[in-house]
């Protein structure tokens, strides 16, 4: 077990006591506040967060005090990348980049679901705009000319973030990192380049560096790979949109990843939804179903996915204008939805692979949102 995790489980009691906490009162509504939704709302100057409390019908209310001040500055313009902004394992802290400053930002969640500043450091490289944590373990996509890599970092007590030495992967000035992200067990990390058409893949060994896999890195199947996840269920199987393929020709991906990081492609792949720009990907927390915004079209498709990681294409909903990056709720029964063009987030009720539009929540004026999380 890495250290990280071994912090991870010490922290186990504290998080169970936060999470009990953020239960609120029945809204007025009388629909009950069982969680939060909260968006980087990457705004020009001074960075926020928008949060909501989230109530078990799927609708949202405006936190109190919300947007929240991030502590370091957006850049005001939109970000091809997923994972802008993300939970910490343990529940207690947002992580969000803030690429107008070159900075990343730690946010304590209180209990309320009202969110402190609790660190704003240095991202180790021009814009950065993608974020992962495992257990106490960080890693940020940086994609701006001059200084584009991936730097890690180690998430500590208080939610202190401390560079971490001889982490800091070197990219090309044309690969524009989209996402970086980790396997369910945090031992492959893998990032996407969205310029270069590449896939970059690692494992991770005990002390939180970075082994490029063999091969690394791997020619992507469509142009422009761009949102991906592995499954919750399988931490060797990996799933890629291609966002750059011509009109009404997208499609997704699907990779095994062997334990060096080697990635294989599995059946047919890629898979088509015969939309345009898939972007974003969100997975089931119960591995069976795989949705992905297509940006270009305005709508999210839908794949059921075989024991095998093999891919099946079910339908497409209206998604609203804009659509970007999604998220599924704990419990998975809604998916959030920032619809950058029109300043919002949509809502959906979750049955299977089907979808039914809760409505849409406005964001923060000025909020040119990347990223989405919920607890």
């Amino acid at each position: 077990m890495h250290s990280f995790a071994r912090r991870l489980v010490q922290a186990g009691a504290l998080t169970l006591f936060a999470v009990a906490l953020s239960a609120a009162p029945a809204a007025a509504d009388g629909s009950a506040v069982v969680g939060h939704v909260y968006v980087n709302d990457n705004t020009t100057g001074v960075n926020t967060i928008a949060g909501f409390d989230r109530h078990a019908d799927g609708s949202l209310t405006a936190l109190p005090g919300s947007p929240f001040a991030a502590g370091g500055a957006g850049s005001g313009a939109g970000l091809a990348s997923q994972g802008a902004l993300q939970i910490s394992t343990t529940g207690r802290y947002l992580l969000a980049v803030d690429p107008g400053s070159n900075q990343i930002s730690v946010l304590r969640i209180r209990h309320d679901g009202s969110l402190r500043v609790a660190d704003v450091v240095g991202s180790g490289g021009n814009l950065p705009d993608s974020i992962a944590e495992h257990a106490g373990l960080v890693y940020v996509a940086n994609s701006g000319a001059g200084g584009s890599d991936y730097t890690g970092f180690t998430l500590g007590s208080g939610g202190r973030l401390r560079p971490l030495a001889g982490s800091t992967i070197p990219l090309s000035d044309a690969a524009q990192p989209g996402d970086v992200f980790f396997n369910p067990t945090g031992t492959n990390l893998v990032g996407t380049e969205v310029g270069t058409s590449l896939i970059d893949s690692f494992h991770v060994t005990d002390d939180g560096r970075l082994v490029a896999a063999p091969g690394s890195p791997f020619a992507a199947q469509g142009p422009g790979p761009f949102g991906s996840e592995f499954r919750p269920t399988e931490a060797d199987q990996l799933f890629v949109s291609n966002a750059h393929g011509a009109p009404g020709a997208g499609t997704v991906s699907a990779f095994r990843v062997a334990s060096d990081g080697t990635l294989s492609s599995i059946g047919s792949s890629p898979f088509a939804d015969g939309q345009t720009a898939p972007c974003w990907v969100e997975i089931t927390h119960d591995g069976t179903v795989l949705f992905t915004t297509n940006t270009g079209s305005s709508t999210i498709s839908s794949y059921t996915i075989a024991a095998n990681g093999v891919l099946t294409h079910q339908s497409d909903a209206p998604s609203g204008p804009g659509s970007v990056d999604i998220r599924l709720s704990p419990n998975g029964h809604q998916l959030y939805v920032v619809q950058r063009g029109a300043d919002s987030l949509g809502a959906y009720s979750v049955s299977g692979a089907s979808l039914t539009s809760l409505g849409s929540f406005a964001l923060p004026a000025g909020a040119v949102p990347a990223g989405v999380v919920t607890n």
